[in-house]
């Protein structure tokens, strides 16, 4: 199964990571938490990797929606949006596709929600990427 949406910029990693938290506000998702994932696991373990970062990027009306229907979805909310370099000054952008949030729990009344975050999700990776793509 398929669980990303998953586009790559022609942008150095530092001026993607603006780019998309920017893109995600102009959705409704608010950047809650960031996660710099190359920092933790050289201070913990001594371990190098290419910059990666894990914002947590939260559209509240939506979330609210959903954990209404069901408090465990909490576990599944489309929240997580990877930004990572992949050399060559191009950056790769990830977000959990919203479709994961009625597949595992198999709650069909969630299906108007995640097609909403879809929606949401699709417009901010459009807006990252320039027409030709």
């Amino acid at each position: 199964m398929e669980y990303a949406r998953t586009i790559t910029l022609d942008l150095p990693y530092e001026q993607a990571v603006s780019r998309v938290k920017d893109a995600f506000q102009a959705q409704g998702f608010g950047t809650l938490t960031e996660i710099d994932v190359q920092a933790t696991l050289h201070n913990k373990l001594d371990a190098d990797m290419e910059p990666y970062i894990i914002l947590g990027a939260c559209n509240p009306q939506l979330a609210h929606r959903a954990l209404d229907i069901d408090r465990q979805i909490g576990l599944l909310l489309p929240c997580n949006v990877v930004v990572r370099a992949t050399g060559d000054n191009q950056t790769l952008v990830q977000a959990l596709d919203p479709q994961v949030m009625v597949t595992v729990p198999e709650l069909d009344q969630l299906q108007p929600i995640t097609d909403e975050a879809g929606q949401r999700i699709q417009a901010a990776l459009q807006a990252l990427t320039p027409p030709n793509r």
